[in-house]
């Protein structure tokens, strides 16, 4: 696959926005590791459950947790599901806030979740949100924007397009280009943006410093990966600083934009035991803010 090399000077890439993510109720410093809120997405631990994803993330060394839509609450309650729709939405928030707290991880964001372009469906969403104290939510729904800046003013919660690798047969997935992602969120409230995935520009050829720097005062939060091969669709997770995604740069550039979202450490690789490798990465951050 072709670099696609991304210039973060033209016109129409560049955005500038006065207030951007940092308007959003900030992330206690408590909840920070060198510098960064950085801990875990849940889908890391996709084949535990929600409370084994906190506890995990907890013995990585991570402060602050992204949970997604339909994963099993916990062994003792295999029927609860985190689930915005979940008709036991209050026990399910009720039980995860304990755990939480037990754990001192604090939840700060949800998705990647699809948000109906109707009010009363997106509402549901955003109430989830609410419950748990969550920052944002993460979304690929273009389609439900105008619904979505609605809501976010409303419940100042905000929300990231995520973008998961450009498709060969589907030329109306867009969102894997940070091009058309800040087009999308151009003039619209600065609490909507992008839920960078620098892993998935990587598998899609795109270097993802040049990628931030396209969205630049728009990154609301951030999937951070390090990848053992560029522009690959198939190429994995490693620890940050030892793959192709220049993590270290990434940090750079979300430091010199004042990025104040969370890290989310999705993890897609060595599912039954990455606890070990994702220390690595929270401990890479660690280190980071030390010099």
């Amino acid at each position: 696959m072709k670099t696609l090399f991304l210039s973060s000077l033209t016109a129409t890439a560049v955005v500038t926005v006065t207030l951007g993510a940092a308007s959003l109720p900030p992330i206690p410093a408590e909840y920070k590791t060198g510098g960064f809120a950085i801990g875990c997405q849940a889908y890391t631990f996709n084949r535990f459950t929600a409370f084994e994803a906190i506890e995990k993330t907890a013995q990585a060394g991570g402060k602050i947790i992204e949970f997604f839509p339909g994963q099993k609450l916990s062994k003792e309650n295999p029927d609860l599901k985190v689930e915005h729709s979940s008709p036991q939405v209050d026990e399910v928030v009720a039980k995860l806030q304990a755990k939480l707290a037990q754990h001192k991880i604090k939840a700060v964001n949800y998705g990647v979740v699809g948000i109906p372009n109707d009010e009363a469906g997106a509402r549901k969403v955003f109430e989830f949100a609410k419950k748990l104290g969550l920052r944002a939510v993460t979304t690929e729904s273009t389609e439900s924007i105008d619904v979505i800046e609605k809501l976010v003013k409303e419940y100042n919660i905000g929300c990231g397009y995520h973008n998961h690798p450009r498709r060969a047969d589907d030329a109306n997935y867009k969102v894997w280009d940070p091009n058309y992602i800040a087009e999308l969120v151009k003039g619209r409230d600065p609490r909507i943006g992008s839920a960078a995935d620098t892993g998935h520009w990587t598998r899609s050829g795109v270097k993802p410093v040049e990628a931030l720097k396209i969205l630049k005062g728009r990154i609301i939060s951030a999937h951070l990966k390090d990848l053992n091969e560029f522009g690959k669709g198939d190429a994995h997770d490693v620890p940050y600083g030892t793959g192709v995604s220049d993590a270290k740069g990434c940090l750079d550039e979300l430091k010199a934009q004042g990025f104040a979202g969370n890290i989310s450490i999705e993890y897609e690789y060595h599912w039954d035991n990455s606890v070990p490798e994702v220390k690595q990465c929270i401990d890479f951050v660690r280190e980071y803010g030390k010099k």
